[in-house]
């Protein structure tokens, strides 16, 4: 049965940044399709462990701080979770941040954690999941992308350099990865309510161009995102491989 290629039971999921927004969104669903599921992020995110815990899925938390972390500490991250919840089966590289300045003044230790969340993590927790997938022959990994993987955007060089590196990760490691069985795609977000876009949000006039260019006329919610991480984590999706999938409410195309 068609539906049954999209549950994972048995699996295990590590997904980042996992304390509320998409993180904790794609960590829920993940768990709701049957997985048992790690959460990484700086501080124990405990909402979401509550609510996996509810659904009856076995959750272990891990903290490391991106911004800072080594790719040794992040090996002994994986390392962790594969010793409480067995080999994993699907990385979700969720976390993300964002700081805004003019390019000119824009100061180089934001540019510099900009990139090391968003970038250098997602490649250095990839190649530390990814060696024990290849081993086995299978296992999917799920990048959070962005429409400003596509576009400039104002005032974030370093958010929209990563978010288009991220895009070029994906592919280089689809094209390496694909015939061993590894699954490497990503999604790239429209404007979402979380706490990234908080400031936009809260700047009426601001927030009324941006829904009125959304051809769905609203903003996304995590929500909206579930169904997507659960189709790219799943069996459903083996033969996609390089892809960056739009959930945008259909910005891009307008």
């Amino acid at each position: 049965m068609i539906l049954d290629q999209f549950r994972l039971d048995g699996k295990v999921a590590l997904v980042t940044g996992t304390s509320r927004g998409l993180g904790q969104g794609a960590a829920v669903a993940l768990a709701e399709a049957g997985a048992d599921v790690a959460l990484l992020d700086r501080s124990e995110p405990t909402e979401t462990i509550s609510r996996i815990k509810a659904l009856g899925r076995r959750v272990h938390s891990v903290q490391r701080d991106l911004a800072t972390a080594t790719a040794e500490e992040l090996d002994a991250a994986v390392a962790e979770v594969e010793d409480v919840l067995g080999p994993v089966d699907v990385l979700v590289n969720n976390a993300g941040t964002i700081r805004r300045a003019p390019a000119a003044e824009h100061p180089a230790e934001d540019w510099d954690t900009v990139l090391a969340v968003n970038l250098d993590a997602v490649f250095h927790l990839s190649r530390a999941v990814g060696r024990g997938m290849l081993e086995r022959g299978s296992g999917s990994i799920v990048n959070v992308a962005s429409m400003l993987s596509f576009q400039g955007g104002i005032l974030v060089p370093g958010y929209a350099a990563s978010k288009h590196a991220v895009v070029g990760l994906t592919k280089a490691l689809a094209n390496e990865w694909a015939g061993r069985g590894v699954n490497v795609n990503a999604v790239a977000p429209g404007y979402m309510a979380t706490d990234n876009t908080a400031p936009i949000r809260a700047d009426a006039e601001r927030e009324q161009s941006i829904s009125a260019r959304i051809p769905a006329g609203r903003w996304g919610t995590p929500e909206d995102l579930a169904g997507i991480f659960v189709y790219l984590a799943s069996p459903a999706s083996a033969y996609v491989h390089g892809a960056v999938v739009p959930v945008d409410g259909g910005w891009l195309v307008r």
